[in-house]
Order: structure tokens, then sequence, then C-alpha cells
């Protein structure tokens, strides 16, 4: 399994705009290998909040696929040109490739 992380941190109120864009259906659900997408929000922050994508994929092959992919591609080209909004402070992306899963009981049944 390969795991990518997306933390977008904003400033504070402004979260719900960054979760609708990700929550919204694309062609990254249509896309094979992609196990699932989770959308997480953090609010400790005094005056920013953080968003962050966990996105799994079945192999780091699959997600390149995606990375190469027509739809991938031309999301980027529609994006190009457009200034970043003003309430994002930061964007960091991870990659991680699985080396265990230890599941819990829920899963055991």
């Amino acid at each position: 399994m390969f795991i990518q992380t997306r933390s977008i941190v904003v400033e504070k109120g402004n979260s719900d705009k960054v979760i609708e864009k990700f929550s919204a259906p694309g062609a990254l659900e249509e896309m094979p290998g992609l196990i699932d997408i989770s959308v997480m929000l953090n609010k400790k922050g005094k005056d920013n909040e953080e968003v962050l994508l966990l996105i799994r994929w079945e192999s780091e092959e699959v997600w390149k696929n995606w990375e190469k992919s027509d739809a991938h591609i031309q999301g980027h080209r529609n994006s190009r040109g457009q200034e970043k909004p003003a309430f994002i402070l930061s964007t960091t992306v991870n990659m991680y490739e699985v080396q265990k899963i230890k599941e819990g009981k829920v899963y055991g049944k």
C-alpha cells in the first residue's frame, strides 16, 4: 500500500472551503487502484486550522498512473494562472510506503 498525505493549513474559520473542495466528487475516485480518501480537520491551532488528506493507493505504481493520467494533468492545467487563496497559509505533501498493518478486533471478526 502507498499513502499520500496533504496537510493544508488555513486561517481560522476557512477549513470548510478546503473540506468542500476535497469532498466533492471528482476524477480521483474513478482511478483504478485508489483505496480511499480521508478528509480530516484539526481545529486545535489558536490562529489556524489544518485540513489533512490521507489518500490510500494499492501501490506506488497505481499512484504514479494517477499522476500521469489525463484527468490529473488536466486538473492542474485548469488551475494554472489562478492565485492561491489568501486564507491558505501552507501546504505540505508527503508519501509513504506502508510497511506493516496491524488490524484491530473490529476487522478481525
